[in-house]
């Protein structure tokens, strides 16, 4: 018999609405002693699965609210298990008081987690399916929620099941030939394995190729504007903030402090910093060109291009990097062209008016690879899962290599049963405990 668990699952801030969730073998059970049914003779051990009963949640103290108690019956439930979720009045203390009746009722407080944890163990998704919970709460954007949505889906790992199928028909067929080798089951011709195997790889080559963009969808990008003091910094940190966020002022240099604001450009989450400071080598300014994942250069188009911007543009050379020309509602001084020699991503724009905005979040997508993708399709979201296809890639390599130096059947099937395994470890159809244990340590309790 597992533990009942009971955790409020609605943020922890006062709205209309607050739920706390209830799962385990006694969740009714233990529900049904903090919640008195409003309808005489309606009693909530008796409720049928997908149904709901409004009444009042109370304590040893008395009444605490009215509420509504949907009851779901295993294992039609998210955890797989018997679950009741109250519904009263989003207050803190409320749902803080009504927490505690549930505990004093019998209950236990979940863990972070643990309501999806239990939905895996129980078979209702699988890890990948599991890790998308988080990734759909954290979602800033509608890629990145339609990429969650896919996950929770499963899409990912129907797409990965349909390779480890082939890869374990082959696995089945050298197994074959092993344990039979009077039944005259022939050796499998190179170019068929080959086949199989190239296929195999190209498929977990191209989800592969989707993690760092799916990064991007999941954390954002660390964004740094720099330039010559002056040039509209402050002004696009304002404009992409949509507040006065940064001081702007007609004197060079007024910004001296780092500003800090995250903002949503298209699919992109931007956690920006206006690095404004008097001179572009200062030290602090320096730093935050080596550790930003996207720079945006911004350069005064009502000026030729001055040396500074030029040592400037040239320092980004290997840097994720747009060059920004502002001040377009001015008269242009400033060739595109010649911006674009030196950073191929160029945009010309107003900060000030916020014209162009458009053309630099489409800069951004290319960029960042997040218009590279395809909506329809699974995308990695994870290091563990990163990890786990990594694997089977290189053991497909092994594979392949061993297929083409003409070696025997059994080197390639060693190499084959690593791919597989790698892929059964990607669902968490094999897994261990503590891989289990770091998925679930990032979520939320009440989730």
């Amino acid at each position: 018999m597992s533990r009942t668990i009971a955790a409020i699952s609605t943020p922890a801030a006062p709205a209309g609405l607050g739920v706390l969730r209830v799962s385990g073998d006694d969740a009714v059970a233990v529900a049904a002693r903090v919640f008195r049914p409003a309808r005489a003779g309606k009693r909530l051990e008796d409720a049928a699965g997908y149904t709901a009963q409004y009444g009042y949640v109370f304590d040893a103290d008395g009444d605490i609210d009215d509420a509504v108690a949907l009851v779901f019956r295993a294992p039609h439930s998210y955890t797989g298990e018997d679950v009741v979720e109250l519904s009263c009045h989003g207050g803190l203390y409320l749902l803080q008081r009504t927490l505690r009746a549930l505990l004093a009722a019998g209950a236990v407080a979940a863990g972070p987690g643990e309501f999806t944890r239990r939905a895996f163990l129980s078979g209702k998704m699988d890890l990948t399916a599991a890790e998308s919970v988080m990734d759909s709460i954290a979602a800033s954007g509608r890629l990145a929620a339609r990429a969650a949505l896919s996950a929770r889906e499963g899409h990912l790992a129907a797409r990965m099941d349909s390779v480890r199928q082939q890869l374990a028909g082959m696995a089945a067929q050298f197994a074959a030939f092993v344990d039979y080798p009077d039944d005259d089951i022939p050796d499998l011709e190179p170019s068929a394995m080959r086949a199989v195997l190239c296929q195999a790889r190209q498929e977990v080559e191209a989800l592969l190729s989707t993690f760092d963009a799916g990064r991007v969808l999941r954390e954002g990008v660390d964004t740094a504007i720099v330039g010559r003091p002056n040039v509209g910094k402050s002004t696009l940190m304002n404009q992409l903030a949509g507040w006065e966020r940064s001081i702007v002022t007609a004197i060079p240099g007024t910004t001296r402090d780092v500003v800090e604001e995250t903002v949503r450009l298209g699919d992109v989450t931007l956690r920006l910093s206006d690095d404004t400071v008097e001179t572009i080598g200062v030290e602090r300014a320096r730093s935050r060109l080596q550790t930003a994942a996207l720079v945006l250069a911004v350069l005064d188009g009502s000026s030729p291009l001055s040396a500074e911007d030029r040592a400037l543009l040239e320092t980004l050379h290997d840097t994720p990097a747009i060059a920004i020309i502002n001040k377009a509602d001015l008269t242009l001084a400033l060739s595109p062209d010649e911006v674009r020699a030196l950073c191929p991503y160029t945009v010309v724009l107003s900060a000030r008016e916020g014209r162009g905005l458009d053309e630099l979040t489409a800069a951004v997508r290319e960029l960042t690879g997040v218009a590279g993708l395809d909506e329809a399709q699974p995308i990695l979201t994870t290091e563990r899962q990163r990890d786990s296809l990594r694997r089977c890639r290189d053991c497909l390599d092994e594979a392949l290599a061993a297929v083409d130096s003409g070696l025997a059947q059994d080197a390639a099937a060693v190499s084959v049963d690593g791919a597989i395994e790698a892929l059964l470890e990607l669902t968490g159809e094999r897994v261990t405990e503590t891989v289990v244990d770091e998925v679930f340590a990032r979520f939320c309790v009440g989730k």
